[in-house]
């Protein structure tokens, strides 16, 4: 990179950097949100009765907040689309599928990026 290129860089990271750290936690919460609905996640989603696994979602892009059709209001429940993973090995295997899933509001669930 030539010399102008490398300060214009910096000059936009620090600009960048100045603009996130005058921003709310809440505006940059919005922002990470936006930047990870456009790039996606590779997220897992768990789904437990007490203290026992009984579903697990595996490369879930994101889960959303259902809103109602006439009054935009939130609904009690999250929705998202994910691979079933039915021995629960973290991988895809051979029959297990992409999904539509629901979760309640009051359910116990458990989303997190994926560790593999």
């Amino acid at each position: 990179m030539s010399k102008n290129t490398t300060r214009i860089a910096l000059v936009l990271a620090v600009g960048a950097a100045s603009l996130l750290a005058a921003c709310t936690q809440e505006q940059q919460n919005k922002i990470s949100r936006s930047i990870q609905n456009w790039t996606g996640t590779n997220g897992v989603m768990e789904v437990y009765a007490g203290d026992k696994l009984v579903r697990r979602f595996i490369q879930v892009d994101k889960v959303s907040t259902a809103l109602g059709t006439d009054d935009k209001a939130p609904r009690a429940y999250r929705y998202g689309y994910g691979v079933l993973d039915e021995n629960f090995n973290f991988e895809v295997d051979a029959g297990e599928k992409k999904v539509y899933f629901e979760v309640s509001d009051y359910s116990n669930t458990v989303f997190f990026e994926s560790p593999r």
